[in-house]
């Protein structure tokens, strides 16, 4: 292998082929006693994605090019050069029909690194047909398989279809409309009597889509289901749906159109331009699109963009990565286990969907009780409360990858403040206002050189008490400590916090040098308890008391401005709400939760086992000697 690699890691994937050579080695001898229908192994070894793709779909001598290319090019751009190459004849000489077939099928094997059988099996065959007005254009003929290519690659199979024909000097497609409605028929009925599709696409979307392709696409009919209205069409072989035909155009195509402009832009191919269009239209409609077709008994654990949600964060952990999204164990348990490890989500954003897994360093979800006291939730402390939960305030962050926003297309909403970020400001400010010097920044802190890295290095598990938080923010104007920043955006408007600030300083306020000593007792009125729930901060309800203990109790009236006296603290209404706390403490506060996610249960039932139409009893090939 080329890449750069540990030695143990090496060693282990050495040990990994030579023990592949090995079993190789076994079922060569085994074929070779002449007791199986082929006296060598069907499945061929191919060490890199230039030998997958010579080897599954040709033409012979591809691999070298591809491997020559493959260090220089992106893959899509990759893509598109061996298939200008094959129809310029460089592995031998094809009639246009067979280059163009080869070549669609070689550039499709690329796009899929040769993974799928979408190359082999999806696309049927590659023809060369007449328009009306007897100009020569490109027809790709799709099966069913070519599902497994996905819908970005699907769409790119056109684009190089479009590319290919352009070598060639072919026109482009110009549809009837009669093909156009017979299109449109086909994928109402198919949605109607066969499968749904990923995308709902309208009838409009559709006929420009398909007004603007600039070569057909058909197909192989894929179920028993005939149109009715346009049948017997001239140019189209069937009055049976053609389903591999259907999906390229509606989840290909129309579906994912911001993904493929923004290729075919970095590219520089020219034609695509009506992409524009059908992607402002897909971008008009509602953030909502994950709750289209709910099925009663899945539940929907928050609606888009939800205060109380899902938090938005950014970022991986071991276990998750690309439509692996982090839920806290703390959340899975608040939601009686619905959410599990392995359980399928659909998101709001930023795909269409994703596997949770559990990731215990992230903010955990904050629920109220029945006797009106809020908690943060642990693993420690959930059998304590399991039976006494009221209302989920707060389900927790959603970790999701920046890979995933960036796959998908799709533009970064904002984060909300985390401790990673907490930390790396903290590190600019030792850096800019001390030169780096960790033993200066202990000094001024009052606290140990060992303490301070511990927050540098490992923010998860190593945070500061509301004191220190607060302390560092006042001496080297870091933002407050996230663990100490409370939902404050969640709130209605200024005046929300000024009323929250008059019933502190109506109230028996302790605050002790030891931040974990520090208590707030107050009157419980049903403003203030609404605006501390909204806010997501710990208390108790003790009868007609409002308590608030510890380190949140110190950070809520440090935030607030309990410490400066009344004729310096000033309100103006045309401030943001977090401006105001801004005010009120004097120190940096970034917003604790700018976007929530919407969330709902995916398909359970698709994690059962899946059966082959007719049953397959056999795990391996048996040639033409058939099988019990």
């Amino acid at each position: 292998m080329n890449c750069e690699m540990s030695e143990n890691y090496r060693k282990y994937v050495e040990n990994l082929e030579r023990q592949l050579q090995q079993l190789y080695a076994i079922s060569e001898r085994a074929r070779e006693k002449g007791l199986d229908p082929a006296l060598k192994p069907e499945c061929k070894l191919a060490k890199d994605l230039a030998g997958l793709v010579e080897g599954l779909v040709g033409p012979k001598g591809v691999a070298e090019s591809i491997r020559e290319l493959s260090s220089k090019l992106p893959r899509e751009e990759l893509a598109f050069k061996i298939a200008e190459q094959i129809i310029y004849g460089k592995f031998g000489h094809l009639e246009q029909e067979a280059a163009a077939e080869q070549a669609v099928r070689t550039a499709l094997a690329i796009l899929t690194e040769g993974l799928t059988a979408a190359p082999l099996q999806g696309v049927a065959k590659v023809k060369i047909k007449t328009n009306k007005d007897r100009t020569r254009y490109l027809a790709i003929y799709f099966a069913g398989p070519i599902r497994s290519a996905g819908g970005t690659d699907q769409a790119l199979t056109l684009v190089i279809g479009d590319f290919v024909r352009r070598l060639l000097g072919l026109d482009r497609y110009k549809p009837t409309e009669e093909e156009i409605s017979r299109f449109i028929e086909e994928i109402r009925i198919y949605e109607r009597s066969v499968s749904r599709f990923q995308y709902h696409v309208s009838d409009e979307e559709l006929r420009k889509a398909l007004q603007w392709l600039p070569v057909e696409v058909t197909g192989t009919e894929s179920d028993p289901v005939e149109v009715s209205s346009f049948r017997n069409l001239p140019r189209v072989e069937t009055n049976r749906v053609r389903g591999g035909a259907l999906r390229v155009v509606n989840d290909g195509v129309v579906g994912r159109s911001s993904k493929v402009l923004a290729i075919v832009e970095k590219l520089g191919i020219q034609g695509w331009d009506w992409l524009k269009e059908i992607r402002k239209a897909n971008e008009k409609k509602k953030s909502a699109g994950f709750m289209d077709d709910v099925i009663a008994g899945r539940p929907i654990f928050s609606f888009p963009s939800s205060h109380g949600g899902f938090r938005l964060r950014y970022g991986r952990a071991r276990n998750t990565g690309l439509a692996a999204v982090g839920i806290h164990p703390a959340t899975m348990l608040v939601l009686q286990g619905f959410i599990a490890a392995g359980t399928q989500l659909r998101l709001e954003l930023p795909g269409k969907g994703g596997v949770a897994v559990p990731v215990d360093s992230i903010e955990p979800p904050v629920v109220r009780l029945k006797d009106g006291s809020v908690v943060r939730v642990s693993v420690k402390n959930f059998d304590a409360v399991k039976n006494k939960i009221e209302k989920i305030l707060f389900l927790g962050d959603m970790l999701i990858s920046f890979g995933d926003f960036l796959y998908s297309s799709k533009p970064l909403k904002p984060s909300g403040y985390a401790e990673e970020w907490w930390a790396e400001d903290f590190r600019k400010a030792i850096a800019e206002k001390l030169d780096n010097n960790l033993e200066e920044a202990a000094k001024i802190l009052e606290f140990s050189v060992e303490r301070l890295k511990s927050f540098l290095e490992n923010p998860f598990l190593n945070k500061p008490n509301a004191g220190e938080a607060v302390k560092i923010a006042l001496k080297l104007d870091v933002p407050l400590h996230p663990a100490f920043t409370f939902f404050w955006s969640n709130l209605n408007s200024v005046e929300d916090v000024k009323k929250l600030r008059e019933w502190l300083l109506n109230s028996e306020v302790d605050i002790e040098d030891e931040s974990s000593n520090c208590r707030i007792t107050g009157r419980k009125e049903a403003f203030v308890k609404q605006i501390l729930e909204e806010i997501c901060l710990p208390h108790k309800v003790l009868g007609d008391k409002i308590v608030v203990e510890g380190d949140d109790a110190y950070a809520l009236a440090f935030s607030l401005g309990y410490q400066y006296e009344e004729s310096t603290v000033t309100f103006n209404s045309t401030h943001s709400i977090l401006n105001a706390i801004r005010n009120l403490s004097r120190i940096k506060v970034r917003d604790k939760a700018p976007t929530f996610v919407g969330a709902r249960m995916g398909r359970p039932e698709k994690a059962k086992r899946r059966e082959m139409r007719p049953l397959v009893h056999l795990l391996f090939p048996v040639g033409l000697a058939g099988g019990p």
